[in-house]
């Protein structure tokens, strides 16, 4: 019999907890006909609510469900990797507990793994129930990530996807501890099909994740996976360079011409100011990686676990 793992990671998500078990145990009998088991593992982030006793209660009653739970909130990022690295299924699915993520969409990705495919993904063709400036720095960021980044990023991707061992492995493998796990899924490669599906809204609760952590979350995976900033900040610096160059000569032209060589302080002014801009904001850019760099060699853990059932 083979088994399949469910990694569900949660962030004071009480009430879904209970939710997303019943709902997943639909697919039961689904299950079944393929003479598969599964095991539930909750990843509990560090949750200040009544998460971890709401996994304890499935747990008594089902002994398919297990429980880690963090010492503090480490990220979501964090929590996928504690469930890929203790799961022990030939297969292995990361879902959201707010139930985003429909577990209807399992018996079409188990039709996809018996395709051949070592991987099936899941991306959303809408993004209705969002705030439209969030769609829409979504989309520039997918967009974006294409053009600048050798690793394939869907627009519209899931963490939502089914993968084989032999996958889990190679992400598992990965021990950064800058994690954006999209990119990851990508870089890893392995043949991929992608499912798409609309937007579902959560089933209860609200949101974790608002603009500015979607901001940090989208830095964070640019400079994961592409080091085109740093070339953008060395084009400037040339670009400015030349620009400095041909302002120079100018002022001597124009000084030994016309022999005024105080007027124009405004613009000298402004010229000065915007390059200065310039060069900060490109010592930030190299700060960013700098800083990545900085958390790599620390060698510190992704996680740690406080309590494991």
């Amino acid at each position: 019999m083979s088994l399949l793992s469910v990694i569900i990671p949660c962030y004071n998500e009480q009430e879904n907890v209970p939710f997303f078990y019943e709902e997943f145990l639909k697919n039961e009998a689904f299950f079944r006909e393929r003479g598969m088991d599964f095991e539930l593992i909750y990843v509990n982030d560090g949750s200040r609510d009544a998460t971890v006793a709401e996994i304890k209660k499935l747990h008594e009653k089902d002994s398919r469900v297990r429980l880690i739970s963090f010492s503090r909130n480490f990220g979501k990022e964090a929590a996928m990797y504690a469930g890929l690295e203790k799961s022990k299924g030939d297969y292995v699915v990361i879902m959201d507990v707010d139930l985003q993520d429909p577990p209807s969409l399992l018996p079409e990705m188990f039709a996809g793994i018996d395709e051949g495919y070592d991987c099936v993904a899941t991306r959303r063709v809408s993004r209705k129930g969002e705030p439209p400036i969030r769609s829409f720095f979504a989309r520039r960021f997918y967009r974006l990530m294409k053009h600048i980044s050798k690793t394939e990023i869907m627009d519209g991707a899931r963490d939502y996807r089914l993968m084989t061992r032999q996958v889990v492995d190679a992400i598992v493998s990965m021990r950064e501890y800058n994690r954006f796990t999209k990119g990851i899924f990508g870089w890893v490669g392995f043949e991929t099909k992608w499912i798409e599906y609309e937007n579902i809204e959560r089933a209860k609760g609200e949101t974790k994740w608002n603009f500015w952590k979607l901001l940090i979350y989208s830095i964070d995976g640019i400079t994961a996976f592409s080091t085109m900033p740093l070339s953008v900040a060395a084009f400037m610096g040339v670009f400015f360079c030349l620009v400095a160059l041909l302002l120079i000569v100018f002022i001597v032209v124009r000084t030994l011409i016309f022999g005024d060589p105080v007027s124009g302080w405004p613009s000298l002014v402004c010229i000065i100011s915007m390059i200065s801009g310039v060069q900060l904001f490109c010592i930030g850019i190299v700060g960013q990686y700098l800083a990545k760099t900085y958390m790599e060699v620390k060698n510190r853990p992704i996680y740690l676990v406080k309590e494991e059932i």
